[in-house]
């Protein structure tokens, strides 16, 4: 019965000011959408460009017929060029790992690969010694017998990694700005609430009610407005993610498919962080009105 006074108390309170509740909820909403989504994309452009942020920027696909021989040759001789800092070699066990890897999610397409690993090109993998070296040496490459294809951190790449760079450093300081202005609309929430209630809360005083069976019920409404503006930025992100994420592979280098338990677990962690952000609205706006 007390647990069920103090949540119809918060709803009460809730629908007392409504217009107030509203934009605190749109505060953590914008707040945690941006928020989420950055962490979405982050996690897209990292598993398509994990090779190519270690720094490989060009990876030279070999041919079948080369020797152990031939192989440490064109190793020996890609490394003597002025522009490479490191080649590595990649045989085709480290191929299929790495395929594993890259579509982990697709149990068939593994079955069949490893029925035949052998389709699995060895390969070598090159780090420039400046960045923009990489269309040289990928040129160099392409006529050298044995190489079988040519594979480079093109303009796509580059792009992708510096979009998300830029739009993780935008969404921290807009997540701080906006984190600060949720607070304090949740704060202002709770202290109208208070005050809307300033009569009725001195007389649960003079009865014996303790500080906090009156303070809960402000940290519950402060809980329900971030858990509130955290579902919809979850919602939003995970629905916008499904229906637009596979239409925007914009080449055959790009997969844009996350797994479920990745969104469930930001998911779940948007949420604490609403409910957290509320409780610290809760708790600012009732600083200085219901002290011990």
């Amino acid at each position: 019965m007390r647990l069920q006074y103090l949540f119809s108390q918060s709803l009460m309170n809730l629908r007392r000011n409504a217009l107030v509740v509203i934009s605190a909820v749109l505060a953590v909403f914008v707040t945690l959408t941006m928020v989420f989504l950055a962490v979405v994309i982050r996690k897209v452009v990292d598993d398509n460009t994990g090779r190519w942020q270690e720094g490989i920027r060009v990876i030279a696909f070999l041919t079948d017929d080369l020797s152990v021989e031939g192989i440490e040759g064109l190793r020996a001789q890609v490394q003597s060029w002025d522009e490479v800092a490191e080649v590595t070699y990649c045989n085709k066990a480290c191929a299929l790992e790495e395929f594993r890897e890259l579509f982990s999610d697709e149990k068939a397409l593994i079955e069949v690969v490893e029925e035949d690993p052998s389709v699995l090109p060895a390969s070598l993998r090159v780090r420039p010694t400046e960045a923009a070296d990489y269309s040289a040496i990928g040129d160099r490459l392409a006529v050298i017998a044995g190489v079988k294809l040519v594979s480079s951190a093109d303009e796509t790449i580059d792009n992708m990694v510096s979009l998300s760079n830029v739009m993780q450093a935008g969404a921290v300081i807009a997540a701080v700005f906006l984190g600060g202005a949720a607070i304090v609309l949740i704060a202002n929430t709770i202290r109208m609430a208070i005050y809307a209630r300033r009569d009725e809360i001195a007389i649960m005083k003079l009865v014996g009610a303790g500080n906090w069976f009156v303070r809960i019920p402000f940290l519950l409404e402060g809980a329900i407005e971030g858990l509130a503006g955290a579902a919809a930025a979850v919602t939003l992100v995970v629905v916008g993610y499904l229906q637009v994420g596979p239409r925007l592979e914009v080449s055959e280098l790009i997969k844009v498919n996350l797994d479920g338990v990745f969104l469930a677990q930001w998911g779940i962690l948007m949420a604490i962080f609403g409910v957290t952000a509320g409780l610290l609205g809760s708790a600012v706006g009732m600083w200085g009105f219901l002290r011990d």
